[in-house]
């Protein structure tokens, strides 16, 4: 009796252990059904366009030729002919200094060239006479009636007096130049423009006095633009100048002029770097690029700030994807990192090309394929895949988080309604 309570009771035991596990399966199949909620997605098919890479840069409208304007001769202005703004012809009078200090040291270097002048005369005088002399005394020693002794006293006075002759003569040389030098002074008190152009900056007026550039630096009085060749100087970031070359077109933008659009041409490449120190410990290396405006308007003016969009390379008929849709994984355990990349240090930034894939997901039915990809240019909007995806594939394009962090190789996907797509980019925007 006891044997036959003790069987049952058994019996009894495994059948609620197997009621236990079947629960227990069901429970984690819901519960795993439950945690692999589809990923909302959008896709676009791949496709061929033209691409056309472009770099971006700010900068100022500089005139091609820029002439400035300071005295050679210091004095105080007593005449200024032009203002800010005119128009001036080559040879137009600009500016006259007063010559008071000039026209004194004139008449003193007059002076000195005139006394010097009454030195070799009476230099020359006395050589001749000293010549003449010498000439009687040779004929007198020839005929011994002077010693040896005594011609070589006329012949010694006579070479001393030919020296005396000679250094008043480059002394009157001396005193000459000097005398044309302060005379080119006088005339350089009177400026006039050296070219056709515009004045576009005026930094004198009438009473004020002005230094040469003789023995100084000399006062910026004006500046002369030739305003009929314009270029916009732009800085290039340094990851960007290596893809910029002479003769690149480009689009410009003067934010002073909004309603034209100005067209240009890469006429130079600087190769000095120009680094900038911004607030943080962190420096922008840039080089400058100048550009030739083609078609310059009268409204432009040295100093404006613009916009330049270079083209540097256009490919046409290329397969390409969205820019979103590209993104990067670890090199060991993609599937696993499909979750996101980590910031890394800037060390560690320097292989991230090399250790961090360009990947792709492409829609296989209801989950999600990761695809390595190699890329080339980009635009705004898409960028060249040489080499992973053909024309027609199903890409993921969005979301940007999906992409970015919650997709991996196999993820259960679902197409985006469309209006809650419109409306989530109507958000974002």
């Amino acid at each position: 009796m006891a044997n036959k309570n003790i069987k049952k009771k058994k019996k009894r035991n495994l059948i609620i252990f197997f009621i236990i596990v079947v629960i227990g399966i069901i429970a984690a199949f819901a519960m795993n059904q439950k945690g692999e909620k589809p990923i909302e997605v959008q896709t676009e098919k791949v496709g061929k366009r033209t691409i056309t890479q472009t770099v971006d840069a700010v900068g100022k409208i500089e005139a091609e030729t820029e002439v400035k304007v300071s005295p050679e001769t210091s004095g105080e202005v007593i005449y200024v002919g032009v203002e800010e703004g005119d128009t001036v012809k080559s040879g137009q009078l600009l500016i006259r200094i007063k010559p008071d200090i000039v026209e004194t040291m004139l008449e003193q270097y007059k002076s000195s060239v005139d006394a010097s002048k009454m030195d070799v005369e009476s230099a020359k005088e006395k050589m001749n006479q000293a010549q003449t002399e010498l000439k009687r005394a040779q004929d007198l020693f020839r005929d011994k009636y002077i010693s040896q002794q005594e011609f070589d006293n006329y012949n010694s006075t006579y070479q001393q007096l030919v020296a005396n002759y000679k250094s008043s003569l480059a002394r009157l040389g001396q005193a000459v130049a000097s005398y044309r030098q302060i005379q080119r002074n006088a005339d350089r008190t009177t400026i006039y423009a050296s070219m056709n152009g515009v004045i576009t900056s005026k930094n004198v007026e009438k009473g004020e006095t002005v230094l040469g550039t003789q023995q100084f630096q000399g006062t910026e009085m004006l500046i002369i633009s030739d305003l009929s060749v314009m270029n916009a100087v732009v800085e290039v970031d340094e990851n960007d100048i290596v893809l910029i070359k002479k003769g690149d077109t480009a689009n410009i933008e003067i934010d002073a002029i909004p309603d034209v659009n100005f067209k240009g041409v890469v006429i130079e490449i600087g190769h000095s770097a120009i680094v900038t120190s911004a607030a943080t410990q962190d420096q922008a290396t840039n080089f400058k690029v100048k550009v030739r405006l083609i078609n310059p308007n009268p409204k432009l003016r040295p100093g404006m700030t613009c916009n330049a969009v270079i083209t540097t390379l256009t490919k046409y008929d290329v397969i390409s994807v969205p820019l979103q849709s590209v993104t990067i994984r670890r090199e060991t355990n993609l599937q696993e990192e499909g979750r996101g990349i980590k910031k890394v240090d800037k060390d560690e930034a320097k292989g991230l090309k090399e250790k961090t894939p360009l990947v792709v997901f492409l829609k296989d039915k209801d989950k999600s394929k990761m695809v390595s990809v190699q890329t080339g240019i980009s635009d705004e909007g898409y960028i060249e895949i040489t080499d992973g995806l053909k024309v027609g594939q199903e890409v993921i394009s969005g979301n940007f988080q999906a992409i970015s962090k919650l997709l991996h190789d196999g993820s259960l996907i679902k197409l985006e309604d469309k209006k809650d797509a419109k409306s989530k980019d109507f958000k974002k925007k």
